[in-house]
């Protein structure tokens, strides 16, 4: 510990870093009954806290290793940490990123004068490109969290956050990718202020770090949820883990619904618009005061990152009223006889606001309804439920059913007559001419596809809905076929949202 001390209070980060404010956000604060900070780290010059580690490392490279030049793999936030610092100091600098990489972010750390190398569909991949250029050209590599130096960078946030503070401070939310936030700060607040609690925040899709604690060992994911692509690592630092798992007091996961609702809040508290991993903190304390109920302490979230995709907007919005325990989905079936729909609408949602209403003819003694209603909380959501059980509307609970949030609610359509066979699943899918068309040559002619479903969503991936007909037989090769394709997926023939809408 008092090694990393060290580094930390000599950390060569306020070159380029500015100390960021902590601002009280005050209706959130009233609202969750207890005071709740905010640590802008949204507002340095990158709008990201990645700059402090990154130029820290890279302000500690011997003149023979700058001469080399620095490279590092990244995205997103670390690329234009690296980038902006290798201009500062005057060092080339050489970025390998997807070549799913919204333009935007190439466009950002290209602006900081980085020689920009695209190669592969997700972070793996281009860090191994990264290292092999590494291997070969002699350059200075530059680790987004697994550095001492890295790691000693991002704790200052927790020196500064101490002097901000100045009295009471029960907890701090940190947002959780492959560790290195989260280690510098545990490191300087355990050994300054040991009372303060240290909960870290993950996706529940891409929970390395929440794995490996239980395991007591480094967990590599098979595959991560990439909405909050900031944190979407397989595998959390060595030294990351090992400091972590001396000072890190619990982890708490959160789903997407969580992190756009999070979003939301950043934005009525500072009017400033976070990206998904930047609000990962903040989802993290509101689901901590939500079900751990305390009241009158001083919470802390660290805003991690703005570098948000404007095209990204509108999925957030779809899924904050969710994320908000505000809105529930359900599917009902209603006789098809006259006044049903009428006495439907009069008799139970009259009162509220309806969000979403689809409607589909099943069969001649019934129809499916898919609706959206705005709801107080999810004690109110259950009651619903259990309300139109007793007036006679058979309703299946689908606001936790991703299926019917992300495709269904979009498509409602009723099952096909002809469709032999068929079997449903969802892709993710690297937003880059040539997808649809890699997919198509890898599947042959052997298959035929019977549903298709695509909705822009402004991330790295796009998710895709495809139905396939598998004809007897040919069920070992249709699974050496998705093994071989390279694009995460899941299957979702048995979801109940499927057999009633498609």
């Amino acid at each position: 510990m008092q090694k990393m001390l060290k580094l930390i209070l000599t950390s060569r980060v306020y070159d380029a870093a500015i100390e960021t404010p902590l601002d009280e956000a005050q209706g959130l604060s009233a609202l969750l009954g207890n005071r709740v900070l905010l640590k802008r780290e949204d507002l340095q010059p990158v709008f990201s806290f990645k700059l402090r580690g990154a130029y820290n490392r890279i302000a500690h490279f011997s003149p023979e290793e700058r001469s080399r030049g620095v490279i590092a793999a990244s995205a997103g936030n670390h690329a234009q940490g690296v980038a902006f610092s290798a201009r500062m100091l005057g060092i080339a600098a050489t970025i390998v990123m997807p070549a799913t990489t919204p333009q935007i972010k190439v466009d950002a750390v290209s602006g900081y004068g980085a020689r920009i190398v695209l190669f592969g569909d997700n972070y793996s991949e281009a860090a191994d490109h990264c290292a092999r250029l590494a291997e070969e050209t002699g350059m200075a590599f530059v680790h987004p969290f697994d550095d001492e130096l890295v790691i000693a960078g991002q704790g200052t946030v927790a020196d500064e956050l101490l002097r901000q503070s100045a009295g009471k401070l029960d907890a701090v939310f940190v947002p959780v990718g492959g560790g290195g936030l989260i280690a510098g700060m545990a490191v300087y607040l355990k050994a300054l202020r040991p009372d303060v609690r240290i909960i870290g925040v993950e996706p529940r899709d891409a929970d390395a770090m929440t794995r490996s604690l239980e395991a007591g060992r480094r967990v590599r994911l098979d595959s991560v949820g990439i909405f909050a692509d900031g944190v979407a690592v397989r595998e959390v630092g060595r030294l990351n883990f090992e400091l972590c798992r001396k000072y890190v007091d619990e982890m708490v996961l959160v789903d997407t619904d969580e992190l756009c609702s999070a979003i939301k809040s950043v934005y009525q508290a500072t009017r400033s618009i976070v990206e998904p991993a930047g609000a990962l903190a903040l989802a993290g304390l509101q689901k901590y005061v939500r079900e751990r109920k305390p009241v009158g302490q001083t919470l802390v979230a660290i805003n991690s990152g703005a570098n948000m995709n404007f095209d990204r907007l509108r999925y957030v919005a779809e899924r904050t009223l969710v994320g908000e325990k505000k809105e529930a989905l359900f599917a009902v079936t209603i006789p098809e006889q006259p006044g049903s729909l009428k006495r439907f609408c009069q008799d139970l949602v009259a009162g509220r606001n309806i969000t979403e209403f689809n409607y589909r003819l099943s069969q001649r003694d019934h129809a499916h309804i898919f609706v959206g209603i705005t709801v107080r909380d999810e004690e109110e959501r259950l009651s619903f439920g259990k309300r139109m059980n007793e007036a006679g509307f058979v309703n299946l609970d689908l606001t936790d059913n991703e299926l019917a949030k992300t495709h269904i609610r979009y498509m409602v359509g009723g099952r096909s007559t002809t469709a032999g066979r068929e079997f449903l699943y969802r892709f993710w899918f690297p937003e880059r001419p040539g997808a649809l068309g890699r997919f198509l040559d890898a599947m042959g002619a052997n298959w035929n596809i019977s549903l298709f479903h695509y909705r822009a969503q402004g991330g790295e991936f796009g998710r895709v809905l495809i139905g396939l007909e598998i004809p007897e037989g040919d069920d070992a090769e249709f699974q050496k076929f998705l093994g071989n394709l390279g694009y995460r997926y899941q299957e979702e023939t048995s979801n109940p949202a499927y057999r009633l809408f498609l």
